[in-house]
């Protein structure tokens, strides 16, 4: 049976409160790849410019870019089926572009139809319109320090263990540049303003998940968040070490500085970072514990959203992900399950990508099929009378998909002692789980 108890740690160090040295968080941006289209030219300041056509007279060009500004699009619309949005069609004739970049675009009076500027993103295009836009310049993000309630689990010198809450951004990104995690450490460790260089990376804004290969610590500080203040230390450079989906919550390791940094990220690296996070699922999986192995890739139809992809791990647009998952508890009489989850990689939406794979979708989980009428159609059938009208509106409310970081271990990188924290989950997610363990609960074994 799986024990959800309070926060605790294991270690040899005693958890106080330190202050570090001004410093920032560093991020690497994705190695974006602009595949360009069928009868277009697309320019660009560096990397490419030419006329592409569909019948072989040039081949498209495949870019490796981290920044879309100066890329200019000039085609004629051909839809196929009525009208489209400004905003959507362009975004999807620049693979890997975001919607808000494009949108900031055609703000910026930086797209003409038909010749004449167009500031409206939800203007609506038609066959033989004549599009000309050039992307933007990415504008710097400032994070600010702000005071907040963080649930420090454990901090010392050189690194911070939180506990973060639903709902939490961890960075600052468009759409969130404040009350993030990152906000809030920079005012716990008293450190100055920084600007964030903004790259089209994956933002937290678009509901990311846990994916420490994202992160990592620069050589210079020509990357990252960068202080106003001159007083930064070329060495000190604390940063997010991996992070946590907007709606999950639990535990989350934070460096101090630049060495703890390496070898935290070495050590998720290698796959020696012990992590456990529970769930509760739409549907039990058939068997009740197994291994997923199937790559996760950004979904074709939906940038914000992943997708467990069968087949070949060398894929360039599915990256290898393996998950392994056990069930603790069958609820309401095999409407729902509580699952423990061990990650031997991190990719982005990777448990709730294997989840859906599995044919259980998170609880609440809307955007990966964990739907509310999903979910009252396998419940109401099960659920007492008595019980029904409760489960409606507890179904109702939900607001996230039910998933938390339950467990973290790791070697601190300058002792070498092996830490290991545990955090129960929060109130939403025990009162739901008390709930379906009402209508009906078989215990199993749980992760050894």
């Amino acid at each position: 049976m799986l024990q959800l108890h309070s926060c605790s740690c294991r270690g040899a160090f005693t958890a106080k409160s330190f202050r570090t040295s001004p410093a920032f968080f560093s991020a690497r941006g994705r190695n974006l790849k602009s595949p360009l289209g069928v009868g277009r030219t697309i320019r660009g300041c560096c990397g490419f410019d030419g006329d592409l056509y569909s019948d072989g007279e040039q081949e498209p060009v495949l870019v490796n870019r981290t920044n879309y500004a100066g890329v200019r699009l000039e085609e004629t619309v051909d839809t196929g089926s009525g009208k489209l949005r400004l905003d959507s069609w362009i975004s999807s004739r620049i693979n890997g572009i975001s919607r808000a970049r494009v949108q900031s675009s055609i703000r910026a009076g930086l797209v003409h139809v038909n010749g004449r500027a167009v500031h409206k993103v939800s203007f609506n295009v038609k066959t033989g319109d004549k599009i000309n836009c050039t992307i933007s310049e990415l504008q710097q993000l400032r994070a600010e320090p702000e005071h907040m309630e963080l649930d420090i689990v454990y901090e010392d010198e050189h690194l911070l263990v939180i506990n973060k809450p639903a709902h939490m951004v961890v960075h600052p990104a468009p759409g969130n540049a404040s009350g993030t995690l990152v906000n809030g450490i920079l005012h716990h460790c008293n450190l100055p303003n920084v600007e964030i260089p903004n790259k089209e990376a994956l933002s937290e804004a678009e509901d990311s998940d846990d994916d420490f290969d994202i992160y990592s610590i620069c050589s210079s500080s020509s990357e990252g968040l960068l202080p106003h203040s001159s007083t930064c230390g070329a060495s000190v450079r604390p940063g997010i070490v991996h992070r946590l989906d907007k709606g999950t919550s639990g535990l989350l390791v934070v460096a101090k500085d630049e060495h703890s940094h390496k070898h935290l990220s070495e050590q998720f690296k290698l796959r020696t970072i012990k992590r456990v996070y529970v769930s509760l699922t739409i549907g039990v999986p058939s068997p009740t514990a197994g291994r997923v192995e199937v790559p996760v890739g950004r979904d074709p139809n939906n940038r914000i959203r992943m997708t467990a992809v069968a087949g070949s791990i060398n894929s360039r647009k599915a990256r290898y992900a393996a998950s392994r998952y056990k069930v603790s508890e069958i609820l309401a009489k095999g409407a729902c399950a509580l699952l423990e989850w061990k990650l031997e990689t991190g990719r982005t939406h990777q448990i709730r990508a294997h989840s859906k794979y599995l044919g259980v979708p998170l609880l609440g989980d809307e955007v990966y099929g964990g739907t509310k009428s999903m979910a009252l159609s396998l419940l109401q059938p099960r659920t007492p009378t008595s019980l029904r009208g409760k489960i409606v509106q507890m179904v109702s409310q939900l607001d996230r998909p039910c998933l938390h970081a339950l467990t973290l271990g790791f070697r601190h990188p300058h002792t070498g002692d092996q830490l290991h924290f545990t955090c129960q989950p929060p109130a939403d997610f025990k009162e739901i789980l008390s709930q379906l363990q009402t209508i009906g609960c078989e215990r199993l074994s749980s992760f050894s």
